[in-house]
C-alpha cells in the first residue's frame, strides 16, 4: 500500500516500510529556509512514531539534493534573539535525522552543498549519482559548516582530513568523495541502486541494526550536541565579521570575494 503525505516545501512518500522525505523547492534548488527545516523535523518525527516503516530516504526534488542553506537567511542581519532560533532548528533537524529508530539513506541527487551536505551526512548511508557534486563551502562565505559538519568530517575522515575538506571548501565529484570516504556509494542509477540497497536491508534482521544504530547514537549524543551548540555560537561570531560580508558581496557580484582575515 502506498500513502502520500505533500506539504508545500516537504513531500513524504510511505510504500510498505519504507518513507521517501523529500524537499520541495526545486526552484530553489532545495535550498533549506526555516519553513523547509520545521517540516521536515515535522515529517520526520511523525515517521519515527511508526512501527510500520523501518527505512527512511531523504532526497531532493529536481536538480539537486540541496544547494544549501537558504541566500536569504544568510543576507539577512538577524540578532541573537532572532538567529540563535533558526540555528536551533537546524540542530533539532540534524539531531532528530541522526538518532531516529530507522535506517536512513541520504539519496544525493545534483548538488549536495553548506547545509544541504551536513544533512546528508547525518544519515546511515549515503548514495550519490555520479553526476552529483557535493561541497562543505561556508568557507567561500566566510563561515565555519554548521548542521554538525563538524562532528560528521571528523567521524568519517579524522580530524586533519576534515579540516582540510572545510578550509579548502571545493567542489568534490561523487567519486572524490567516495575515494575520501565521504560517502559509501557511487552510481550511475540512483533509483535502481536505491531499491537494491533497500531490498538488501529489508532481508536483514532490521530492529537488530536499528538497535545497533540507537546505542551508538545514544553514546556519541552529548558529543554531537555539544557540537552543534559551539558551531552555533561560532557562527554568530563569524556572520559579523569583514570576509562574511566581502564573501556574501561576491556571491551576490559573482566575483571572487578580497578577504583579509578579520
Amino acid at each position: 500500500m502506498s500513502i502520500n503525505f505533500v506539504t508545500d516545501k516537504v513531500k513524504v512518500r510511505v510504500n510498505g516500510r519504507v518513507a521517501t522525505v523529500e524537499m520541495n523547492r526545486p526552484e530553489a534548488l532545495n535550498a533549506l529556509d526555516l519553513e523547509m527545516i520545521k517540516g521536515l523535523v515535522s515529517k520526520l518525527k511523525e515517521i519515527s512514531e511508526s512501527d510500520d516503516i523501518d527505512v527512511i530516504v531523504l532526497t531532493g526534488n529536481g536538480r539537486a539534493f540541496s544547494a544549501g542553506g537558504d541566500i536569504k537567511t544568510m543576507l539577512s542581519d538577524l540578532s541573537e534573539t532572532e538567529f540563535f532560533p533558526v540555528m536551533d532548528c537546524i540542530s533539532e533537524l540534524v539531531i532528530t535525522l541522526y538518532s531516529i529508530p530507522k535506517l536512513t539513506i541520504s539519496a544525493v541527487n545534483g548538488a549536495a552543498a553548506g547545509l544541504g551536505l551536513s544533512l546528508a551526512l547525518a544519515a546511515d548511508y549515503i548514495i550519490a549519482d555520479s553526476k552529483s557534486k557535493l561541497a562543505m563551502n561556508f568557507i567561500g562565505i566566510g563561515l565555519i559548516p554548521d548542521g554538525g559538519a563538524h562532528y560528521f568530517l571528523e567521524k568519517k575522515l579524522g580530524e586533519l582530513k576534515a579540516k582540510q575538506v572545510i578550509w579548502d571548501g571545493k567542489m568534490m565529484s561523487a567519486a572524490e568523495a567516495l575515494e575520501l570516504g565521504l560517502i559509501q556509494e557511487v552510481t550511475d542509477n540512483l533509483q535502481e541502486s536505491l531499491e537494491a540497497r533497500i531490498s538488501d536491508w529489508l532481508k536483514r534482521p532490521v530492529q537488530a541494526m536499528i538497535k545497533t544504530k540507537k546505542i551508538l547514537a545514544d553514546s556519541n549524543r552529548p558529543q554531537l550536541l555539544k557540537i552543534l551548540e559551539l558551531e552555533k555560537q561560532g557562527q554568530l561570531k563569524m556572520r559579523r565579521t569583514f570576509d562574511h560580508q566581502e564573501g556574501i558581496r561576491a556571491f551576490i557580484e559573482k566575483r571572487t570575494p578580497k578577504f583579509i582575515g578579520k
